[in-house]
């Protein structure tokens, strides 16, 4: 069983949506941020240009966190604090974590992310096969190219995963963007906006029943 197999069979659901422009990839982030609290770990898979740091620049807006947020790429970690004056004071900072370069959960656990993680939402690029230790609950996230690369579930798990395509995040082309639950804080998939270019999209545990699931992001 591949990398990509063995994520979606362990999930509790999935869910797929469709965003054509940079715009609506910075929406669903924000949208998205509303249900989340501290204490979650998201963890963000994608090739580069596949709009990950748009996305999360999303969630950061919806946690009302400082603005400025980038690939934290050479620095590993960013901490993006909660502001007072936004629109969820007293919410939880975000921790924007770039794992590509590191090769194993114990580097995960050389720059001490257990020290935020109870009050603060955690994103990690690449985190896949290296940050699950961290939490029994996680929000597996992917976002997908749809012209000129890999799908990001293609890969191995390894820093290798998917084909890195240093395009601009800014273009407008489509994306697709899957959330996969995972342990008790995310028995049920979030309640998230749909519209109509939402995906049809199946349950895991309804895929293996051969049942279909319902469209959109919400029970």
């Amino acid at each position: 069983m591949g990398e990509a197999d063995r994520v979606m069979s362990e999930a509790l659901w999935e869910r797929s949506f469709r965003v054509s422009t940079a715009e609506e990839t910075h929406a669903f982030g924000a949208a998205l941020a509303r249900v989340l609290e501290a204490g979650d770990l998201l963890v963000l898979t994608g090739e580069l240009g596949a709009g990950k740091t748009t996305f999360t620049q999303g969630l950061g807006e919806g946690l009302g966190v400082r603005a400025g947020i980038i690939s934290p790429t050479f620095v590993l970690v960013r901490i993006h604090p909660n502001l007072p004056d936004g629109p969820r004071p007293g919410g939880p900072d975000l921790v924007h974590v770039d794992a590509y370069r590191l090769e194993s959960a114990a580097e995960i656990d050389d720059i001490d992310l257990e020290n935020t993680m109870d009050s603060a939402v955690t994103v990690v690029e690449w985190g896949r096969g290296r940050v699950e230790h961290l939490s029994e609950s996680r929000l597996d996230i992917e976002l997908h190219r749809t012209v000129g690369s890999v799908s990001a579930g293609s890969g191995s798990g390894s820093s290798g995963e998917g084909t890195l395509d240093f395009g601009s995040e800014d273009d407008d082309e489509p994306r697709t963007i899957v959330l996969r639950g995972y342990g008790p804080r995310w028995a049920e998939a979030p309640a998230l906006p749909t519209s109509a270019q939402d995906t049809e999209v199946q349950d895991a545990e309804a895929q293996d029943a051969g049942v279909q699931g319902t469209p959109g992001g919400g029970n």
